[in-house]
């Protein structure tokens, strides 16, 4: 039989440097792309894309329809990612409802293996003296901080039952922490981190502490997990945790600069962050700072990828090295502008 890579997500950077390096291997993939989305470009050209979305049954069956002497892996990287933590029916739809039709639709078709991109922030947090595993049940959501992590729990969730439920369906689960690397170009946390730091913008960061994956590192496990991930098994896909003085010292040296923020205590964060709402509804623009940021910044960032490593062979380059990439990356693109 031959190998066939279905792909949600294709367009995104987790979803882009799956599909060159399978590409790259020699491998087939077949990746659905929003009509319309501006990233498409990015998706590689060898790749076989069909237009459509998670919530659209028709465009869903023309990803599945393969040839008949295919074995499928089924990637689903698609989701909605948002910083607001205030619950969002579109966010639920694509998140949750488009997942269970990812299911659906690998119970309909003979699919060799579905790997899931959940998210860490999907298993409840634990106190700072601890490093964060993996568990083995998603609900109820009580403790999750986000939307965003609460349908990314509900939807880990529905793969676990899936597997319980349907013997034929073989699925495992990948966690990754935050995601990060050159070719972001959908400038994501990090290369904003970089861009406005680079420009002299950020005059004070905050205590607390940071945990992000280098997106080629984290390619490679989900293709690992195709083929060794066990069945109803989860996996966290995480980096070591680093500081924000640590990381602004990362971006000074891969950068050339020598700038020296302060770094603000959380409780003074918390009251910045009041001044910024005041000033944020007089001026209309939306606030640099919030609560919800401070949350994840403060928050036990330190999670175990020992599984991981053991079973899968994942492995992740040290931060530095991934801020050195993604800031010569964005020199290339001409995002990066030094400051007088």
């Amino acid at each position: 039989m031959s190998k066939i890579y279905l792909l949600t997500g294709a367009a995104g950077l987790l979803g882009s440097n799956i599909s060159r390096q399978l590409i790259d291997a020699g491998e087939t993939v077949r990746a659905l792309v929003m009509k319309g989305d501006p990233a498409a470009k990015y998706v590689p050209h060898e790749a076989q894309i069909v237009y459509g979305d998670l919530l659209d049954l028709a465009s869903l069956e023309e990803l599945f329809t393969v040839p008949a002497d295919s074995e499928i892996y089924m990637i689903h990287c698609a989701s909605v990612v948002t910083l607001n933590p205030d619950p969002n029916p579109k966010v639920h739809a694509v998140n949750v409802d488009g997942t269970q039709n990812i299911i659906n639709m690998c119970l309909k078709h003979p699919v060799k293996k579905l790997v899931y991109i959940s998210s860490t922030g999907a298993i409840p947090e634990l106190p700072h003296d601890q490093k964060i595993t993996e568990v083995d049940h998603f609900l109820p959501t009580d403790g999750l901080v986000g939307y965003y992590s609460v349908t990314k729990a509900e939807a880990t969730q529905l793969v676990l039952d899936s597997v319980h439920t349907y013997p034929q369906l073989d699925a495992s689960i990948v966690h990754p922490s935050g995601i990060c690397g050159p070719n972001d170009y959908a400038f994501g946390p990090v290369a904003q981190l970089i861009m406005q730091y680079a420009a002299g913008e950020m005059k004070t960061g905050i205590e607390g502490t940071f945990n992000s994956v280098d997106v080629r590192d984290l390619a490679a496990g989900v293709i690992a997990c195709c083929d060794k991930g066990r069945r109803g098994e989860c996996y966290i896909m995480s980096n070591s945790l680093v500081s924000m003085e640590e990381i602004f010292q990362f971006i000074n040296d891969a950068a050339g600069l020598n700038y020296r923020p302060s770094i603000l205590s959380v409780k003074k964060a918390h009251m910045a962050v009041k001044m910024m709402a005041i000033s944020s509804k007089l001026s209309g623009k939306p606030a640099l700072l919030t609560e919800f940021g401070i949350y994840n910044l403060s928050r036990n960032n330190e999670y175990d990828c020992s599984k991981a490593q053991r079973e899968l062979g994942f492995s992740c380059r040290p931060f530095a090295e991934t801020i050195q990439d993604e800031v010569a990356w964005l020199k290339q693109e001409g995002k990066i502008v030094l400051s007088a």
